[in-house]
């Protein structure tokens, strides 16, 4: 079902409730989006929904005539981030000002599940909000107390928002958790901005019959899926490893009375130039946020909405409902195939932008940072190795081949004074990468308290790495007598795999055995004659043990 058209929310077939189009006017939102005009009609007549659309979607998840209980959950709706859920539960709160029988939860990571536990039990909830790891933790709670496998068991509605994103942050096994607790009987909505065989896998484990419902961009011709949206405008730079930092510091420079949205490939590289980005770029509130973060990225996101500009990593969209945006990715030469794959494969063009001007080289100050704070430095290295790990794991690797990195030239790029042991990098030279003369152990924290521990562990590792190195000597200048010898070494081994595997040859048989071995290695090495081998070998066990005996021992007084 396509649908590009948009109308006002008194158009719908299913009339609303006057406190939910008052709270819509109230929050300015008069017109619906394309995917809510072609949703919320199939979704209040019961029917199951998956939706590909390339802006968010809020359906009407309250009728406002129903009757409740508050230890009973009418809807559920799961997003992939905390951030997502909490703008989720901000709007939400809005139409439940109107509805003073319905209460909702936020279930998200970030605080105390024992908290969360305990506020559903004293308050209760009809619509719960959640991320999956958070949601799936509380149905295994029941012994704090909480069923909440019966409080669903009446659940009507449940909502799987940005669903791709569901499952490309590995939540799948999550996702199935949750779903065997819930009742058949319910409508549910998969909204998503793709469709893939795994999401298809998806929506046949968690959907009855769904409609399947692709809404368009505006504009776009009928045999195009944009996926990304219209007044989104994409732009792309090339620029070397080397050169990337100090266009992003220019670009950023350029542009810091705008709000903006900074990307990076691993959650070390975002604390790395992160706190490079503080001293880098003068007058802006800059806030670094990753998936590493608990309690903080919470209340970091909130201070990020709060302010009018600032700087923000691995967090956020834009261009959404309806709103203008621009994005800029920046691209080594070897990687500018990628371009095209964006524009065919996912329906995503990009324009090439102009060079960045005014570009001026950051990067001994980042180094300066590094030789200022241990605490850089040791971000700078764990930044570069996660980076190439990363690039190594891309899932475009046709275009994305760690064996194209230019090594030396993304070092530079990281401002690293030494590069780092790491597998990649093992017995390969860089000739044009010039490590400092400094010596980088002398490096020390700022931090007082922590360089005072470093000094500690060193103190500690130089007398475990002494005490080694005696325990050496001392093996070595022991006398041979009081020397494990290979042969009684060999002897206790082959003793003890007998014993292990229940061998049935006996100690005699063995040792008779060892001592024709013994004599057949003399008559290689010319130091008894064929006749005497012959005498020895043909004499009875004791004769042989006493002649090897003292062959034997005349042998070892000539090797001393």
């Amino acid at each position: 079902m396509d649908n590009t058209t948009d109308g006002t929310w008194d158009s719908l077939q299913v009339k609303l409730n006057d406190g939910i189009l008052q709270t819509l006017r109230e929050l300015k939102f008069t017109h619906m989006t394309p995917v809510q005009s072609a949703c919320i009609p199939l979704f209040m007549s019961n029917k199951d929904v998956a939706a590909e659309a390339v802006t968010w979607t809020e359906g009407s998840m309250l009728r406002g005539d129903s009757e409740s209980c508050f230890m009973q959950v009418g809807a559920l709706v799961i997003t992939p981030t905390r951030e997502l859920a909490l703008q989720i539960s901000e709007v939400m709160q809005h139409f439940i000002q109107k509805f003073p029988q319905f209460r909702q939860i936020l279930l998200i990571g970030g605080s105390n599940p024992i908290e969360d536990v305990e506020k559903f039990k004293d308050q209760g909830a009809n619509i719960v909000i959640a991320t999956p790891g958070r949601l799936e933790d509380m149905f295994r709670r029941k012994g704090d107390g909480l069923d909440l496998a019966s409080s669903v068991k009446s659940l009507d509605v449940l909502v799987l928002d940005e669903a791709d994103r569901l499952l490309d942050m590995g939540f799948e096994a999550s996702l199935n958790t949750i779903l065997s607790f819930l009742p058949k009987q319910r409508r549910t909505g998969l909204f998503s901005a793709t469709q893939t065989q795994e999401l298809e896998k998806l929506v046949r484990a968690g959907l009855r019959n769904p409609v399947r419902i692709t809404v368009k961009e505006k504009g776009v011709a009928a045999t195009v899926v944009q996926k990304t949206p219209s007044r989104l405008s994409n732009y792309y730079t090339i620029c070397r490893a080397e050169d990337k930092f100090n266009n992003l510091v220019a670009f950023l420079r350029q542009h810091k009375h705008e709000k903006l949205l900074v990307f990076f490939s691993t959650c070390a590289c975002v604390e790395y130039y992160g706190r490079a980005l503080e001293t880098l770029v003068k007058k802006v509130t800059v806030h670094c946020i990753h998936g590493k973060m608990k309690n903080k990225r919470n209340k970091i996101f909130a201070d990020f909405r709060a302010l009018k500009s600032a700087f923000v990593h691995r967090c956020g969209r834009t261009a959404r409902i309806g709103n203008q945006g621009n994005a800029l990715v920046f691209l080594l030469p070897m990687e500018e195939s990628y371009v095209n794959f964006l524009s065919i494969n996912q329906k995503c063009p990009l324009q090439k932008m102009a060079p960045v001007s005014d570009v001026v080289d950051v990067l001994p100050k980042l180094k300066a940072l590094a030789l200022a704070d241990r605490a850089m430095f040791d971000r700078g290295m764990r930044a570069f190795v996660s980076n190439v790990q990363a690039y190594a794991k891309h899932e475009c690797s046709l275009i994305f081949r760690i064996k194209d990195l230019d090594f030396a030239s993304l070092a530079h790029g990281f401002a690293l004074l030494r590069l780092p042991k790491m597998p990649e990098l093992r017995g390969k030279k860089f000739p044009d990468f010039v490590e400092t003369t400094v010596d980088t152990d002398k490096i020390r924290y700022k931090d007082k308290n922590r360089e005072k521990q470093r000094q500690k562990m060193l103190v500690e590792l130089k007398e475990k790495n002494q005490t080694s190195l005696l325990k050496k000597t001392l093996m070595k200048n022991k006398a041979w007598s009081k020397q494990k010898t290979k042969k009684e070494r060999r002897k206790k081994t082959a003793a003890k795999r007998r014993h292990d595997e229940g061998s049935d040859v006996d100690d005699e048989d063995t040792e008779e055995l060892l001592n024709d071995t013994r004599l057949l290695k003399k008559l290689k090495k010319g130091q008894i004659s064929e006749d005497d081998f012959e005498k020895q070998i043909t004499r009875g066990p004791e004769s042989k043990h006493r002649t090897e005996g003292s062959s034997h021992a005349s042998s070892e007084e000539q090797d001393v």
